[in-house]
């Protein structure tokens, strides 16, 4: 469960109350995986987190993140250095009242802190037992890959996990982030499974016309119009949300894969969490497949090219020679 909404320090969230109906909700459900960071509406994402958590903090994991900015104007106080680290770690422990957490994600790379002080910075914090295990989110799969050839070269601690946007409307990820995973053994958190309301219809169903938000604003446009109604056609097929379809799609796409769903009231929780029941048939499996592959980018799109694989690759002697293709 993510708790961006965990607030209402952005203009949007919830509630103490209403976090609190729903953390109830996940955890009646069976849920015990929370997804935060220290900038999360400004920390009382943590802070809600840590309330409600207290009094049985180890049935819970925790992922937060550190990276981005939580003083305004302070050029120590975000990026992915030692000093940053040391701060975020600190006010997170705090705000989430815990001596450890589950999982610390890089929250995004800085493009500026050199691997191996990171991977460093991270290991002693694990051997501190302030941080259970490191993970990475929002890096280009180089990088990632760069970083876990040097722990492992170096017995410092991997990243254990990468969270990546991954959605009907965003498959980018699926040219080089997700065979870096496969090929790490890396388990996928995949933020905005809904990509910020839009596979949920509501763009699309009449009703919220002149309603685009600044965050959906990035997903409407040709491609939207062409999976959304897609997406609307199965779920009534199924008689379950547009937003169930588009969880019951992501889950399916491999087992090591876990979205993270997130929801400002106790109903669209209830919805996502009902996701779990929906199978999808082959064939609408298929359809929405097709309505949103992207074509394969440089250099994996040479393998779409018999004239390569079958030619000046194999000189004809390969011709069921197979190479890169989409993850199932």
């Amino acid at each position: 469960m993510g708790t961006m909404t965990f607030g209402e320090a952005w203009g949007f969230g919830a509630s103490f109350a209403e976090v609190k109906k729903m953390f109830e909700l996940y955890v009646e459900a069976g849920g015990n995986f929370f997804d935060t960071a220290c900038n999360y509406q400004g920390g009382a994402a943590e802070t809600a987190l840590g309330e409600l958590t207290s009094q049985e903090r180890d049935r819970f994991i925790f992922g937060t993140k550190y990276t981005m900015s939580t003083v305004p104007g302070d050029v120590n106080a975000w990026g992915n250095h030692k000093k940053n680290l040391r701060r975020s770690i600190e006010g997170s422990l705090r705000r989430l009242k815990t001596d450890y957490v589950d999982l610390l994600y890089v929250h995004l790379w800085d493009y500026t802190t050199p691997v191996p002080e990171v991977l460093s910075a991270l290991d002693d914090l694990v051997h501190t037992g302030k941080v259970l295990h490191a993970a990475v989110s929002d890096a280009p799969a180089w990088i990632v890959a760069q970083a876990n050839t040097w722990a492992e070269a170096h017995g410092r601690s991997p990243f254990a996990a990468l969270q990546i946007e991954y959605n009907l409307l965003e498959r980018s990820v699926e040219h080089e982030l997700l065979p870096m995973a496969r090929a790490f053994d890396l388990p996928v958190l995949a933020w905005s499974p809904l990509a910020f309301g839009v596979l949920s219809g509501k763009f699309h169903d009449g009703t919220l016309s002149s309603r685009r938000g600044e965050w959906a604003n990035g997903y409407l446009g040709p491609r939207a119009d062409a999976v959304v109604p897609v997406v609307i056609a199965v779920a009534k097929e199924l008689g379950v949300s547009p937003a169930a379809v588009a969880l019951a799609w992501l889950r399916g796409r491999a087992a090591t894969i876990f979205p993270i769903v997130g929801a400002r009231t106790p109903d669209q929780l209830r919805d996502n969490i009902g996701s779990l029941a929906v199978e999808l048939s082959p064939e609408q499996r298929s359809r929405l497949d097709e309505v949103s592959v992207l074509a394969p980018t440089f250099p994996a799109k040479m393998w779409t090219n018999s004239l390569v694989v079958d030619g000046v690759l194999s000189g004809g002697t390969a011709p069921n020679l197979r190479g890169w293709e989409h993850p199932r």
